[in-house]
């Protein structure tokens, strides 16, 4: 048992918590910030708090006044650590050791010159240089440097190189230049434009954009392999490795974004809207509130978001000044700007802002499904309802999905969902009899009357909606099969393409492109999933049965009752030929076991 009991709703927010990274706070009674922390896995870590007594006594002392707990997600543990550090200096919490300053970490600097130089420093210099990171690990930025300098020969000289400097004609080559690492910047012998554009590449890879230097490592290592060279391939491996787990560049703390204020939508296409507010200050997050609103009268996210932005600014006092979000609201705020980024930093920390946005919505939904779930039942149907444009809710739906290779063994498979979950006692194979070749229109007409045909002969309910595999034709040809059994505009059926966000209705070539986030996308990936894996089993099982016996079908003498003992007994024809014709003529005499014996024998 828990050392320290906590309420009940501290508990449910611990037993819902996501298994990403991120940061999570600690508030006593009175409201205070009295600890952050940063996890790799958010719930095994803060649950760790609760499930047992500490050795230390200052860490049960924590535990004893924490009263309640949020979190923000992030996607790396170097964003955790940079939005831990940003946090604890803002709010100062009782129980944190304070982190170390952020100019104790190192930066990557390109500088201001005619011919930029890039290296590591501690020191920021306003002389327009461009600063990266920071970095908390340094041996990953030495990492960079290093494989910077192997593919770029940029300069590592401290001389003023200046058009003057170079027209006195005061440079002398180095060891750099002789050694191929510098093309003679300070005799100009290298142009201007291009090494700009070294420069243009240095960037790229400082922003995170690693794919050019990774193939270059993979192309490295298979060279140095190939002749036999292990160790020098070895170390290239471990920069590989530590190349990969780079983050050249926190999303969560930035030197270009000052103080900011950050909107995020989450709103699954429902009357649920989640709103995600982050407050940046230099650059680093210091607040993260979400707000939910239902929608009552089709509100849009642009009337949403006024509503939430002067939420914010009653309840927190807030003054904006720059806005990062996806839509501008509908209502005119003098003195704000807004700012919608495509791509870039201001564009990572809005992806942050609705990803949490997202996450609070998630952690609702687990919340619903553990105290009420019949309620997420409903919404959930409400949802498929609403996005197929059902006249009832899809309480039993159907999918469909038609399984062969070159025509042999045709198989289809039909999958049922209740409630939105699948009923595997009612999933049922199909092996295709009337259609000849690998026709799968043909095979879908096939399996869809014979289904609907039996039901409606016994007397069994019918699906409020069919979910076929395919596109456009395998939906023609149910459609084609329900008018013939009289049941169109009874059921309603639509087809998935290849493409799970492709979904054609009856009629209309136009198809519905369902949001990605939605969990309408998630049942229909669901039961795709189940109607391809159940079709596979089943038509693998009928070819491997077909292997099996064909190879004792063509011998004279052995009827399908002989294989059939055979194989129930030694399990393989592999077996079979091994076997002795003692053993064999013990199954199915000796006369057809000599017959047999003879027949392996010749084909092998």
């Amino acid at each position: 048992m828990p050392k320290h009991e906590k309420s009940p709703e501290l508990k449910e927010k611990i037993a819902i918590l996501p298994d990403t990274p991120g940061v999570y706070m600690y508030f006593d009674a009175a409201g205070n910030v009295i600890y952050v922390g940063k996890a790799k896995n958010l719930k095994r870590r803060v649950s760790s708090y609760f499930n047992r007594t500490h050795d230390v006594l200052r860490t049960n002392l924590l535990v004893r006044n924490i009263a309640d707990m949020k979190y923000i997600v992030v996607p790396t543990e170097q964003d955790a650590l940079n939005l831990e550090n940003s946090m604890i200096k803002e709010y100062k919490p009782r129980y944190n050791v304070l982190l170390k300053d952020d100019k104790s970490y190192p930066w990557i600097v390109v500088t201001n010159e005619m011919y930029p130089r890039v290296f590591l420093t501690r020191q920021h210099v306003r002389d327009g240089s461009k600063y990266y990171g920071p970095y908390t690990n340094t041996a990953v930025a030495r990492t960079v440097l290093e494989l910077i300098a192997k593919l770029y020969p940029i300069r590592t000289c401290r001389l003023p190189i200046t058009p003057e400097y170079i027209a006195k004609g005061k440079g002398r080559h180095c060891l750099q230049y002789h050694i191929k690492r510098c093309r003679g910047c300070c005799t100009g012998e290298i142009d201007h434009k291009t090494y700009a554009g070294y420069i243009d590449r240095v960037r790229q890879i400082l922003r995170g954009e690693t794919g050019e230097l990774l193939t270059y490592l993979q192309d490295e290592m298979a060279a140095l392999a190939a002749e036999l060279r292990f160790e020098e391939a070895q170390e290239l491996k471990e920069s590989y490795r530590l190349l990969e787990n780079y983050r050249s560049k926190s999303v969560i703390v930035s030197q270009t974004i000052g103080d900011v204020d950050v909107f995020g939508f989450d709103d699954d296409a429902g009357k649920d809207v989640y709103v995600n507010y982050m407050h940046v200050r230099r650059g680093a997050v210091v607040r993260s509130v979400t707000l939910r609103y239902k929608r009552s009268l089709e509100e849009s996210r642009e009337q949403i978001l006024g509503y939430a932005m002067q939420e914010i600014r009653d309840t927190l006092g807030v003054d904006y000044d720059e806005v990062i979000t996806a839509e501008a609201p509908e209502v005119e705020m003098p003195g704000v700007s807004f700012t919608i980024p495509r791509r870039g930093d201001k564009a990572k920390l809005l992806e942050v802002s609705q990803r949490n946005a997202r996450q609070n919505r998630i952690d609702d939904l687990k919340h619903l499904e553990r105290h009420n779930p019949e309620q997420r039942t409903e919404k959930l149907l409400e949802r498929i309802k609403a996005d197929f444009r059902l006249s009832e809710l899809p309480r039993h739906i159907e999918c469909f999905d038609n399984s062969n290779i070159q025509g042999t063994n045709p198989v289809a498979s039909c999958v049922v969902f209740r409630d939105g979950r699948p009923s595997k006692r009612d999933y049922r194979h199909f092996n295709i009899k009337t259609v000849e070749g690998p026709d799968d229109f043909a095979s879908m007409k096939e399996v869809l009357t014979r289904r609907y045909t039996r039901l409606m002969q016994e007397g069994q309910e019918l699906p409020q909606l069919i979910v076929v595999d395919g596109g456009k034709g395998q939906l023609s040809s149910a459609v084609e099969a329900l008018d013939e059994m009289g049941l169109r505009g009874t059921i309603a059926v639509v087809g998935i393409a290849k493409r799970l966000e492709e979904i054609y209705f009856p009629g209309d070539s136009v198809p519905l492109y369902i949001d990605k986030n939605s969990e309408t996308l998630r049942v229909v990936q669901h039961l795709r999933d189940e109607a391809h894996r159940f079709g596979i089993t089943h038509h693998r099982n009928r070819r491997s049965a077909s292997a099996l016996v064909s190879e004792l079908d063509g011998i004279k003498g052995i009827g399908p009752k002989t294989a059939e003992a055979l194989l129930t007994h030694f399990k393989s024809v592999k077996r079979i030929r091994e076997a002795s014709e003692a053993d064999i003529a013990a199954i199915i005499g000796p006369a057809k076991a000599r017959t047999l014996t003879q027949a392996l024998h010749n084909n092998n």
